[in-house]
């Protein structure tokens, strides 16, 4: 009785091996971000989030209000 091999399969496991190989070695190439002050993000993004969002709602208003 002859084996039968079978190709397909075998080339879908191997791609699905090197797959995720690949993945793991992206995830681990990445560094890692330590010690974050996540207070000074914070305050960093609440003083520079409200001063810019006025800005281009008031410049639609007057646009409107110009026409």
């Amino acid at each position: 009785m002859a084996v039968t091999r079978l190709k397909r399969k075998d080339r879908k496991n191997k791609a699905r091996a090197n797959n995720k190989q690949r993945i793991i070695k992206q995830l681990l190439a990445t560094p890692v971000i330590k010690n974050v002050d996540v207070d000074a993000l914070k305050a960093q993004f609440s003083a520079s989030a409200p001063a810019a969002a006025p800005a281009p709602v008031a410049a639609t208003t007057t646009e409107a209000s110009a026409e």
